[in-house]
């Protein structure tokens, strides 16, 4: 059971991975349109009317510490899709991918114990030979939107981890999602309102299936399969998942040292996937509380729906 939670963990981490982004590449056709705040705004509110009209959580399904935990979660939520956004606007993908990968770095560290501090060790090593921040001329915004980020990151997991263990299925999204939402209109929706047309409607929804309705909720699920070092490791693959993404959608080429970057971060993952399953007795407890089936992203969903109606 152990192994089997472990690669069911990890392979819904790399669509997690996937999916975000492919995501954020087609993100980059709007910021002409509404610009970077205005499209992490647009995704976030399709989003959050998605996950309410499937899920429909029942306030029922929640105790006191963990609606708040939900709340929470939605701001953390909107901070980091917002300034993520604004850091792709300004920095090649697969460096803010990168920089933002410090977040869940760190996040690996703090929780490692023993031999487990390896694997962090080496994906930050992969982290960079993919920056290569000797070459300089970044753009420093674009920087300090990518650290926002990351720190935005390493406390979705800690969220996200805590929301997964207290509240039933993906429940936790359908709040964390709206809330998001409104905190993101607060910031720039007023602004982005006056310049929406049909197709920048539709396009904001797919792209609200594709990143963060999709991602969000394989990362919950796989949450409950891995522990925290396990999981933010794992997430190493995501500047590697940037610049393949960049190099199909987006034509950037990546250089050798890239290259080799990949390769500390797949190998740091594949030590991450051996060692990250979180303990049969902790996974047995976890269900027990959710009445959950051991089953992929589908059967969660509809068993989630279900108890909705």
């Amino acid at each position: 059971m152990t192994r089997t939670a472990t690669r069911l963990g990890a392979s819904m981490g790399l669509g997690s991975m996937l999916c975000v982004q492919l995501g954020a590449a087609a993100s980059v056709g709007l910021f002409g349109r509404i610009g970077p705040d205005g499209a992490a705004w647009l995704r976030l509110s399709w989003a959050g009317v998605v996950l309410l009209v499937v899920v429909r959580p029942r306030p029922s399904a929640f105790s006191k510490s963990g609606f708040v935990t939900c709340l929470v979660l939605g701001v953390v939520t909107a901070i980091m899709s917002m300034t993520y956004m604004e850091a792709i606007a300004r920095l090649p993908l697969g460096t803010a991918s990168a920089l933002e990968f410090l977040g869940p770095l760190t996040v690996a560290v703090t929780h490692g114990r023993g031999g487990r501090r390896l694997w962090p060790v080496l994906a930050a090593a992969g982290v960079v030979l993919l920056t290569e921040p000797w070459h300089g001329g970044s753009d420093p915004a674009g920087i300090a939107f990518a650290l926002a980020a990351a720190g935005g990151w390493a406390s979705y997991i800690l969220l996200t981890q805590r929301a997964g263990d207290e509240v039933t299925g993906i429940a936790a999204l359908a709040v964390s999602m709206p809330v998001a939402a409104i905190a993101a209109t607060l910031v720039d929706g007023p602004a982005v309102i006056g310049h929406l047309t049909w197709q920048v409607l539709l396009a904001g929804f797919g792209l609200a299936l594709l990143l963060p309705v999709v991602p969000f909720s394989l990362e919950l699920l796989a949450l409950r399969r891995l522990n925290a070092t396990a999981f933010g490791t794992l997430m190493s693959l995501e500047p590697a998942f940037a610049l393949l993404v960049g190099v199909v959608v987006l034509h950037q080429v990546p250089r050798l040292v890239a290259v080799a970057g990949i390769a500390f971060v797949i190998t740091a993952s594949v030590g991450a996937q051996r060692a990250g399953a979180r303990g049969d007795s902790q996974v047995a407890a976890t269900n027990d509380r959710h009445r959950e089936p051991q089953s992929a992203v589908l059967a969660e969903l509809g068993a989630e729906r279900q108890l909705s109606e």
